[in-house]
């Protein structure tokens, strides 16, 4: 019971981010027509698996500490997963098992700069810094906060995994890294809508607490519209195929969270409880639009 309980400051449902950007970057390698290293792209996504995890720990473990998750109104989207709240003689084991994922992601990231090459380093130690830095200095300056997230889980990760499946780097996987590095970005902005005054309790400084949600939801709805052009642009210089316009359906999803949202902000209602639906519907774009690109790039490959 005690391992079923810990096991929640993972954050389980919040994983599956992980192996759709993994998928979106051996897509971009098969596209390529290298021959793939599967073994690596294995490891890369065991690799990537544990980074998240060590994040959401220590995530967890930060904002028990500050006291965080004691003034959050949790929703299923954000405020944490609530496991210190309710096991605060935990939070050790919590820390424990963001360290020690942090360790198995450094030792995974040495074996695959072993087998694949040096051009993976630098990818590497950004995200090593992203990872131990995210909660205590990243949250705590709003334009890191803001592209945070969309680097760690688009250009490095979907890189990262062209890198060690091919290689190398091509243009392809540029491009389709930007995807997610648009969404993620969108899916944490939003998720901070409903913990503005209990971020700005403990000092944070994203969007929302500084600008207010209004500028922040303009700000989304530049990077949803960021996210269609990449697609077009990727299609029309001739990077995608013609397949992989079937991403723009989902992104319709972000249109509809942008007048949802808009219109409980002008009634006064951007409660969490109201904001629920539009967090759900902004988790599956974030996780369809990246899946549909890479299945074009693998239907037409």
């Amino acid at each position: 019971m005690r391992i079923a309980t810990i096991v929640g400051v993972a954050r389980p449902p919040f994983l599956v981010l992980t192996p759709v950007c993994v998928l979106l970057g051996f897509a971009t390698a098969m596209a390529a027509g290298s021959h793939v290293d599967w073994q690596s792209v294995a490891i890369a996504l065991a690799g990537a698996l544990s980074a998240q995890v060590s994040v959401n720990a220590l995530n967890e473990y930060s904002d028990f500490r500050s006291g965080l998750d004691f003034k959050t109104t949790r929703t299923p989207f954000s405020g944490g997963s609530g496991t210190l709240v309710a096991h605060p003689d935990l939070a050790s084991q919590a820390r424990l098992v963001g360290l020690w994922s942090l360790g198995l992601t450094i030792l995974l990231g040495i074996l695959l700069i072993s087998r694949s090459g040096w051009g993976l380093l630098p990818l590497g130690i950004v995200g090593l810094v992203l990872v131990f830095t995210y909660t205590d200095q990243i949250n705590r300056n709003r334009y890191l906060c803001l592209i945070a997230p969309g680097l760690g889980f688009g250009p490095l990760m979907v890189l990262g995994v062209h890198y060690v499946a091919t290689g190398g780097y091509s243009l392809l996987a540029v491009l389709a890294s930007l995807v997610p590095f648009f969404l993620v970005n969108n899916l944490l902005l939003l998720n901070q809508f409903p913990d503005v005054a209990a971020d700005r309790s403990i000092g944070r400084d994203n969007f929302p607490v500084a600008v207010g949600k209004a500028a922040s939801l303009r700000i989304y709805g530049v990077f949803a519209f960021s996210a269609c052009v990449n697609v077009l642009l990727g299609v029309l210089l001739g990077g995608f195929p013609v397949a992989v316009l079937l991403a723009l359906l989902p992104l319709i999803g972000a249109l509809h969270v942008c007048r949802g949202v808009g219109r409980l902000l002008e009634r006064g209602e951007a409660s969490g409880k109201a904001l629920t639906p539009f967090m759900a519907i902004n988790v599956a774009v974030t996780l369809v639009t990246p899946a549909l690109v890479a299945a074009g790039l693998l239907i037409a490959g």
